[in-house]
């Protein structure tokens, strides 16, 4: 298969039979790792900082270029997000949110979503790099990286689930100036419900999602969610069940993304790598190995598509860092050794102080025949599509801003500090209602506790399936929770320029 054949993007040069050469941008922000969700709360952004100094000690910094992601401004944010949304998260803190409380409630922040010093900051910094990584691969870039995106929960105009701005989306719609088609692959153990509800209604972006699926946050991505109208078919969903394995996963994965990649043959890959699906997660119950779990960045990079790899869910921090370096070293070409180099966080990783670590022996409650029949049912959706959409593109927005800097000419001890003018041009609306799901609330019983030591000794909580399925009790300890939402909706015009509908909102 030709992998740019229509699909408006380059083809990436090969060097044997996968093509081990690639040109590989990776954005870091050494202040990431500052910002702080609070005592007890899972999400931890300095999970980033370990994976970079992982990288700087496997000696990957020098195979890349290092770049330092220029902060998201507001109207970048608005491509997608609601206007008064955005200026909420730009104007309250931890000292203003007691005399904002209806705001609070009407874009759920607070819990699971709390408000926290230079949260803002934090939002724009993150963007930025999925942004930015668009951009790269928009000018010519193999592949681009940003560990601190792919929060694929947050809503036009709500967060949810950890997530505040949805840099997917935004990093989707700066793609689409140049791919006439863009896929989008979520391995991250909770449903990418954000995303696919952005892109439900066009054939443009096709987003697939491999999900724990029942009585699990968000309770949405039932196999039969395939999209609407235009979109109908362009959404996949994989629900999985506890204990998933590498093999049982690779049995779904690799037959169905091949069929993806051959039918909707895109011109730029989006892969979210959420880390809590692999064995051990603090909120996940999958059973992936860190090699399983980066087989899926192997397989993607095989078709030599632009790849755009992001982060996403993961909550024990010190196995999240190993596979993010893994699969950064995967997608540089690059077999990492096992034995983990002296590093600032070294303590972290004993006793056996190594880059993997051994699935657990749970059950996989995956049955050969379920997997078996989920494939068939996938693999019959896609026969549907007869051929990759056309587009045709009258007038493309204008490029983004992007001067280049060499950084292979610069001290190399600075790149990471190198800055980069990042633009977005304006996508015009257009009035399509799209779809609307409602996500009734998930309440946490107990607060989880601080310390890695107790990681695997989990709340449960209390999930609602959207569709009316009643309240059933959620076995694995995720603490995520949302509040209903109108799903913002996008779809394509005659002409296949990408519209946002600015009158779809979430209302409560």
């Amino acid at each position: 298969m030709d992998a740019s054949a229509g699909g408006g993007g380059n083809s990436v040069p090969t060097s044997g039979a996968d093509g081990s050469k690639r040109r590989v941008c990776y954005f870091y922000d050494a202040e990431v790792g500052n910002y702080y969700y609070g005592q007890g709360h899972p999400m931890k952004p300095h999970r980033i900082r370990m994976t970079h100094e992982l990288l700087a000690h496997y000696g990957l910094l020098d195979q890349m270029q290092v770049l330092r992601p220029h902060p998201a401004r507001d109207r970048d944010l608005c491509r997608f997000h609601a206007d008064d949304y955005v200026a909420f998260l730009r104007s309250v803190t931890p000292e203003t949110q007691q005399d904002q409380i209806r705001a609070l409630k009407r874009f759920n922040v607070g819990e699971d979503c709390p408000v926290f010093d230079g949260l803002y900051s934090f939002c724009q910094t993150y963007a930025g790099g999925s942004v930015g990584g668009a951009v790269k691969l928009n000018h010519g870039h193999d592949i681009a990286i940003n560990w601190a995106g792919g929060l694929h929960h947050a809503k036009k105009c709500e967060a949810s689930g950890f997530c505040y701005v949805n840099d997917i989306v935004l990093a989707i719609l700066e793609l689409l100036k140049y791919h006439q088609r863009v896929l989008y692959v979520d391995i991250d153990i909770h449903h990418g419900d954000g995303v696919e509800e952005a892109f439900y209604t066009t054939d443009r972006v096709m987003t697939v999602s491999f999900h724990k699926f029942g009585d699990y946050f968000p309770g949405t991505g039932v196999i039969h969610d395939v999209g609407h109208n235009k979109g109908k078919y362009y959404s996949m969903n994989v629900p999985l069940d506890d204990g998933i394995d590498d093999e049982s996963y690779q049995s779904l994965f690799k037959p169905l993304m091949g069929k993806v990649m051959e039918v909707f043959s895109p011109g730029v890959v989006v892969l979210q790598c959420g880390a809590d699906s692999l064995s051990g997660d603090r909120l996940g119950c999958f059973n992936l190995s860190i090699k399983g779990h980066a087989e899926c960045v192997r397989f993607m990079r095989s078709f030599n598509v632009p790849l755009l790899l992001l982060g996403g869910g993961g909550y024990t921090i010190r196995n999240v860092a190993r596979c993010w370096c893994y699969e950064t070293g995967v997608a540089l070409g690059h077999e990492l050794t096992d034995k983990m180099p002296p590093n600032e966080y070294y303590e972290y990783f004993g006793p056996d102080y190594t880059l993997h670590v051994a699935p657990s022996n749970m059950e996989n409650k995956n049955t050969r025949q379920q997997l078996d029949d989920i494939r068939s049912k996938l693999l019959d959706n896609l026969s549907k599509l007869r051929h990759a959409p056309s587009v045709q593109f009258q007038e493309r927005p204008p490029e983004a801003e992007l001067p280049e800097r060499d950084e292979d000419q610069e001290n190399p001890d600075e790149r990471h500090d190198t800055h980069y003018d990042m633009e977005m041009n304006d996508v015009k609306p257009i009035n399509d209602s799209g779809r609307r799901s409602s996500i009734h609330s998930v309440r946490m019983k107990n607060e989880s506790a601080e310390t890695e030591a107790t990681d695997r000794d989990v709340n449960r909580v209390v999930a609602e399936h959207p569709r009316g399925t009643g309240a059933v009790t959620d076995g694995v300890g995720s603490s995520k929770q949302a509040l209903p939402n109108d799903a913002s909706s996008m779809a394509t015009d005659e002409l296949g320029a990408l519209k946002v509908d600015p009158e779809s909102s979430n209302k409560l």
